[in-house]
This record gives C-alpha cells, structure tokens and sequence, in this order.
C-alpha cells in the first residue's frame, strides 16, 4: 500500500481525514470528521493512529498557517503545531504539507475552477481567512512561505491591529458573519445566508457590511495582481450565489475600468478543496510546489 495517501484538513475547528491512491489523488476515499485536537499528543497520536490502520506511507497535510518544508511555523487557531516537524515526529512517512489554502488552490488549478489560468486569487473563508495566490502558473510561496495572507488585508486606518487575527478576518471571516447573525437573530452565518437567499431584507442588509469589507480590501489585490478570476473555496463556495451580488459592488467601485471586469467563480471541490489538495501534495511529496504545471 506504498502508494496510499493519508490526507487531512486540519481547520480551527474541525479535522477530516480521507485516503487517496497516488495515481489519482483526486479521488478520495473519507475515513473521518471530528474535532479539531487540541494538544500536540493528541493530534500526533491520531495521525499515527491513522496511518497504522491505513497503512498509508504518504501524508497530505493542510494547516492554517505557515508552514515550511515539513514544519508548521505559525498556526494562530492551533498554537500547539507551532514548530512541530512532521518528518522528525513521523519517521518513514513521506510529507507534503502546506496552508490550507495554497492546498485548496492546488487542486482547484490541477482539476477544478482554476483549470487553465495562470494568474488567479483563491479565497477560503471559515474560521479565519485563508487565501492563496497563483501568478504565471505556480503557486506563490513568498520568502518564509506566508506569501499572499489577504485575511491580513486592511481597509480602516485606525484599526489597532491584533497578534493572531487580522482586519479582514475580524470583519469577514465565517466567525465575522456567525457574530453578525446573531445582531438579528440568526443562529449562524449559514442560517443568515440562507435567510437572505429567502429574501429576507433585513439579512441582506446585515451581511452587506461584511462583504463591502471583502469587496473593498480585495480590490487591493486585483490592482496589484490582475487575476483573471477570484475563486471562492470551502463551504463559503456554496454561498456565492448570495454573497457575490454583495462583493462586486464595492470590489469594482475601487478599480479601473479595466480590471472591473474580474470574475468570482466557486471552487468545483467546495468544502473538499482542502483535502483534495492534501491529497495531491501527499502524492507529490515535499516538492509538491516545484510539481505544480
């Protein structure tokens, strides 16, 4: 079973693991979704848990935060990764590891909505906000590996800042719009979507506020990146429908007549985008960036 992968995405919250073949890494197999541990131990003793039943010598690993080569460097939902080297703690296993989101766009441009485009944005919006980039066809890594962190991006000048969560995360990440729900009643951001693909006035106008956020501080990156589409990941995917309408306006408002034109496309993997891309850094091992067309 050599050539069986053992891929995870690994949230803030959540864990989902599945198994995948090196010949066809896209197709997964799910074996798990559970929460997210909250030690070190726990979380090792279950991927070896894992790997045991498997037999899998390849693991694929999503993180959201910064890793290099086979180490998580800095995971602010989940500090006990940090410094952890998944090589030294797993001997034999080969490791292909990355953010989540640079996960995601790998295998939204290997077989998904970034198919043919050489210069895309990916935004994955859950817990925090992951975002990855794809300039002249590879996947930008940036010097440390942090590249391209849009949940970081700022539109308000006299924010203070915070340590572990940026601007654009405080206003629009899955956490931003469940805090928001709950100022009208809703029990959630999903229920508040849904009220407003209902035609609730009243949810719409709430999630207004949010989105001219994304819209304003993505318009930035446009300007800078000329991206000829902005893929939406993750569960947020399945709401572009409702949240599109509400982007654009503040996205093109920000722009030259030129660049108006950018298009927001839903990811095809949707919520698996991450353990797809697991998957395929899994088969392609710790040069998985070097392997992308």
């Amino acid at each position: 079973m050599s050539d069986t992968i053992l891929a995870i995405d690994l949230g803030g919250t959540r864990f989902r693991a599945a198994l995948a073949s090196a010949d066809d890494p896209v197709v997964l197999r799910m074996l798990a979704e559970e929460t997210a541990p909250q030690s070190r131990d726990v979380f090792l003793t279950r991927l070896r848990q894992l790997l045991g039943e498997t037999g899998a010598t390849r693991l694929g690993l999503g993180i959201p935060g910064l890793a290099q080569a086979s180490t998580c460097r800095w995971v602010p939902n989940l500090p006990y990764l940090d410094g952890l080297d998944l090589a030294e703690a797993l001997p034999g296993t080969i490791i292909g590891l990355g953010h989540d989101a640079q996960l995601a766009l790998l295998a939204e441009s290997t077989a998904g909505a970034a198919v043919g485009l050489s210069d895309a944005i990916l935004l994955a919006i859950g817990t925090g906000i992951g975002s990855a980039v794809l300039a002249g066809g590879r996947i930008v890594a940036g010097s440390g590996g942090a590249a391209c962190s849009f949940g970081w991006a700022a539109a308000d000048v006299n924010d203070l800042g915070e340590d572990r969560s940026g601007w654009l995360e405080r206003h629009a990440s899955g956490r931003a719009l469940d805090a928001v729900a709950t100022t009208i009643g809703a029990a959630s951001g999903a229920a508040l979507v849904q009220a407003a693909r209902s035609g609730s006035a009243l949810a719409i106008e709430t999630l207004a506020k949010p989105m001219t956020s994304l819209g304003t501080a993505l318009a930035g990156a446009v300007a800078l990146l000329d991206p000829a589409a902005i893929i939406f990941a993750g569960g947020v995917a399945e709401s572009l429908d409702v949240l599109g309408p509400l982007i654009l306006p503040a996205l093109r408002r920000q722009l030259p007549a030129h660049l108006r034109g950018i298009e927001l496309r839903a990811g095809r993997f949707g919520a698996q985008a991450g353990l797809v891309g697991a998957a395929l850094a899994g088969a392609r091992g710790p040069n998985w960036r070097n392997a992308h067309g």
